[in-house]
């Protein structure tokens, strides 16, 4: 009985409400970049995400965030959550996230189908 509460309470809640926080999280990224908010972008970021950044462009993240292009941001056109990882559609982009100690965080945004082959992403994390 203990063990399959322990069990229910590390599920993280229904699959539905999983796609919603990884929505509302990825809406939080395109919102802020809009926003020229570089810090609270970088906040929903996924650590690997955010070194890569600051590796690749050679200045912190709130900057380099900003550099990146993403789109402006619309409405969710769908989402699936697949365990402890997500993928959030939006008008004109899809955002991949992953759960972290804090919550769902961003590991790829900016991304673009390219058929058979992994998408394309403009800001991306190992």
């Amino acid at each position: 009985m203990i063990a399959g509460a322990a069990l229910l309470l590390a599920g993280c809640g229904s699959v539905g409400g999983r796609e919603d926080a990884a929505s509302a999280v990825a809406e939080l990224l395109l919102s802020a970049t809009a926003a020229r908010d570089g810090a609270q972008a970088c906040a929903v970021l996924a650590p690997n995400t955010v070194a890569e950044l600051e590796d690749a462009a050679g200045k912190p993240c709130a900057e380099a965030v900003l550099d990146e292009d993403l789109p402006e941001p619309g409405p969710v056109t769908g989402s699936s959550v697949y365990g402890q990882w997500a993928q959030v559609h939006v008008a004109g982009d899809t955002v991949f996230l992953g759960v972290f100690a804090g919550g769902w965080r961003v590991v790829a945004a900016g991304c673009t189908p390219r058929g058979e082959a992994p998408y394309d992403c403009s800001l991306q994390g190992s």
